[in-house]
């Protein structure tokens, strides 16, 4: 018996180290060559870790939620062979975005993959589709048989990268699907009381990060919040106006016309549009804006990035905002696409509320917050007319922006939603 130290790979970029958000395997179990053992996180994206052996594990390097030094031994095998230590590989990078709850799409047709892969650990299951086809999913033993136990069909399980299932996508799947190991608790019968249950929950990965993130904008930036009310009713009739005709083209919300209306609205308040390297004492104002769109994932809140926003049209927007969200929340989201935005809008759609107080997306030094649109009676020139209003809540970075320039800007992004006919107007 031999023991194989699978120290942490250099994964690029001048990473230092890594976090551990997931273990696939504890000490005790028997791998397979090529068997994902741990995702890893960076600053810049989430990194599976396979086993470079087939052996039992007898050290792993620590807890979810601990870093791990590049170089640094991260799992030890016990081995058949005479091996002694095995070579760090070159990780294979994911999208930063965590899987997200699978959608009710089947997935595609999956090829097997190179030949030169390991057969068991690449082995392919044939599922018949209702049409009588077959396709093949790629899984290894260790997903298999942990799917076989809870009784889940591969096939319904979609990769959130590449075309094998892993226990992060099945993890994912469970979640989505109301499963998991604990059944959640009934809301039907209450809580006596002496029965109060704890579930400890470590703040890891993705979401360690989202916290961390927050802290330091509340802690780092001055927040001015200013709210304005929004009258919808004339874009809401071209909205609707618009789809019936709409053909292939996807269906618009009211997201389109509120990124259009920024856009326009930012060539006049370029101070919104803008980044603030405080350390620095720097303040970047772009020309162009690159609109990051907060999107809400299984994972936590991810913020993707719909570049040179100005120059699409509301129909380029909506094919865009459907693209980078399905992308955000399948994990699938490239690096370049998740960074880099120069200013946020968030919405909680129907959720949003009367009046909400966003945080700012730092280094950015502004963010727009939709509220729920809603109908009541509203007087226009001494008549009482029932209108579609809405809420634009936003903050502003009161350090580069005066409270003066944040409210004409909302102004100005109110008049243009008011009056459609200027968002087409150059």
């Amino acid at each position: 018996m031999a023991r194989v130290n699978f120290r942490l790979p250099d994964i690029g970029e001048g990473i230092a180290e890594a976090e551990i958000v997931t273990w696939h395997v504890k000490v005790g179990d028997m791998v397979e060559e090529d068997q994902p053992v741990a995702d890893m996180m960076t600053d810049k994206a989430t990194v599976e870790m396979a086993a470079p052996v087939s052996g039992k594990v007898i050290e792993v390097a620590g807890a979810v939620g601990d870093q791990i030094a590049i170089g640094s031994t991260l799992v030890v095998f016990e081995t058949e062979g005479g091996e002694e230590a095995a070579p760090a590989p070159v990780a294979e990078e994911e999208p930063v975005a965590a899987p997200a709850p699978q959608d009710t799409v089947r997935p595609e047709p999956v090829e097997g993959r190179a030949a030169s892969a390991a057969p068991e650990a690449r082995a392919a299951t044939s599922l018949s589709t209702n049409g009588g086809e077959t396709r093949k999913v790629l899984a290894s033993p260790a997903v298999r048989q942990r799917a076989k136990e809870l009784g889940v069909d591969l096939g319904d399980v979609h990769p959130a990268a590449g075309d094998r299932v892993k226990h992060s996508d099945l993890d994912a799947f469970l979640k989505y699907q109301g499963g998991g190991s604990v059944p959640a608790r009934s809301t039907a019968a209450p809580i006596a009381a002496g029965e109060d249950e704890i579930e400890e929950i470590k703040v890891a990965g993705l979401r360690r990060r989202i916290a961390e993130n927050m802290a330091e904008a509340k802690r780092r930036i001055p927040h001015f919040a200013y709210v304005d009310e929004v009258d919808v009713t004339a874009v809401e009739a071209l909205r609707a106006a618009m789809n019936e005709t709409r053909g292939e083209r996807p269906k618009l919300t009211m997201l389109p016309f509120l990124i259009r209306a920024i856009s326009k609205a930012a060539r006049d308040f370029p101070m919104v549009n803008a980044r603030f390297d405080d350390e620095a004492g720097v303040v970047q104002r772009h020309s162009a804006v690159h609109l990051g769109m907060a999107t809400q994932t299984d994972a936590g809140l991810s913020v993707p990035v719909i570049r040179d926003a100005q120059a699409y049209d509301v129909w380029g927007l909506a094919a865009e905002i459907v693209r980078l969200a399905d992308a955000t929340r399948r994990g699938k989201a490239k690096r370049e696409e998740l960074s880099g935005s120069t200013i946020t809008l968030t919405s909680l759609g129907a959720l949003g509320g009367i009046v909400s107080t966003p945080v700012i997306n730092r280094p950015e030094v502004a963010i727009v917050g939709v509220n729920k649109m809603v109908e009541r009676p509203v007087v226009i020139d001494g008549r009482i007319e029932v209108r579609k209003m809405m809420n634009l809540s936003s903050s502003f970075d009161h350090r580069v922006v005066d409270g003066m320039d944040a409210a004409k800007f909302i102004q100005a992004v109110r008049k243009l939603i008011e009056v459609p006919a200027l968002l087409f107007a150059d």
